[in-house]
């Protein structure tokens, strides 16, 4: 989701700050924040950055800071018409290391959620990317198999979920994670090249 869908740094890094200072932690900077994204889950995150075991209430705080910030989240051009038009031919699912409460205030406030058949948050599997467990959840819920699937995503996080998967691992060229140098099965410049992976 973020990084091949959207743009979010100026509001997530921004809701997990605010969570924080509200939870009595430290201020942390927007580079430190993006550093632990691979950490899992936002309960996680918010957990290291804490210092303590994030609560429920820390929870709905986040989540409700970030509902508060997500006028602020962009669509990355072309994406909106490459889900537009992929949801149109097959079914699409979503698999993010957000929570999946997250993943629904984003796409829902940026108008892709209606493209999008099945989200599966971060809190949904046991070990965060490049752990498969999060692209086959999402494949069950879709009912197919992963061989049948593209898995686009612009970390190599995810394209080594992806692989792990026995999905077709697909880069995101456009995203702020883009690894030239991650391994890869195709990789996509912009969103619109994803429709020749449809036929």
């Amino acid at each position: 989701m973020d990084g091949t869908l959207i743009e979010s740094h100026a509001a997530v890094p921004a809701a997990y700050r605010a969570t924080v200072l509200a939870g009595g932690g430290r201020e942390h900077t927007d580079e430190e924040i993006i550093a632990g994204y691979s950490l899992g889950a936002p309960v996680d995150l918010l957990s290291a950055l804490l210092g303590r075991q994030a609560t429920e209430e820390d929870m709905a705080r986040y989540h409700h800071e970030l509902a508060a910030a997500a006028d602020r989240v962009t669509v990355y051009p072309g994406v909106a018409d490459l889900l537009a038009e992929a949801a149109r031919r097959v079914p699409v699912g979503l698999f993010t290391g957000a929570s999946a409460e997250a993943a629904r205030i984003l796409l829902g406030r940026t108008g892709l959620a209606e493209h999008v058949a099945v989200i599966v948050g971060g809190d949904e599997v046991d070990r965060p990317k490049p752990d498969p467990a999060g692209v086959l959840l999402a494949c069950r819920r879709l009912g197919v198999e992963p061989g049948q699937i593209a898995y686009v995503g612009d970390s190599p996080l995810d394209l080594g979920a992806a692989r792990g998967a026995g999905a077709l691992s697909v880069a995101a060229g456009w995203g702020h994670l883009y690894d030239p140098t991650a391994l890869a099965d195709l990789t996509a410049s912009e969103p619109g090249d994803l429709l020749t992976l449809l036929g």
